[in-house]
């Protein structure tokens, strides 16, 4: 099934300039970019963003990472979208990753992991609304 999913690479990642390597693996693996974004995320508006995690114990350094400094937002489209795109970052942890991963390819730590994804359909849908609006998306056929 085609669907939306959303990933930010995260400050780390884009200091250490990988956004194209990023976009590139998802592109290598059939996903679509149909919107794509640089900005900077204030700290409220991480909170915002992580609002789910609010209560776990890295949600003070997790959002104060996330609005450190510049991000690549991108809304992402294509079959099993959402699986996909994680499956090519790999596991939170770094350590934990597969080879070839993302992850394991070029992140430092759990919290400096260079990308984030969506974890499900419906959260793909409230992110990619959190960072696009309707005109800033793209079909691309």
């Amino acid at each position: 099934m085609t669907e939306r999913t959303l990933s930010i690479v995260k400050p780390d990642g884009v200091r250490k300039n990988l956004v194209g390597a990023v976009i590139g693996r998802f592109e290598k693996a059939g996903l679509r970019v149909v919107g794509l974004r640089m900005l900077s995320i204030t700290k409220k508006e991480a909170e915002g963003f992580y609002a789910v995690h609010r209560e776990r114990p890295f949600f003070q350094s997790l959002t104060s990472f996330m609005s450190s400094g510049p991000v690549a937002v991108m809304a992402l489209e294509g079959e099993g979208a959402v699986k996909k795109v994680r499956d090519i970052m790999g596991a939170t942890n770094p350590k934990d990753a597969a080879a070839g991963t993302i992850r394991k390819d070029f992140a430092d730590s759990i919290e400096s992991n260079i990308v984030h994804g969506s974890d499900a359909s419906d959260t793909a849908r409230f992110e990619i609304a959190y960072f696009f609006n309707s005109l800033e998306i793209k079909d691309r056929g």
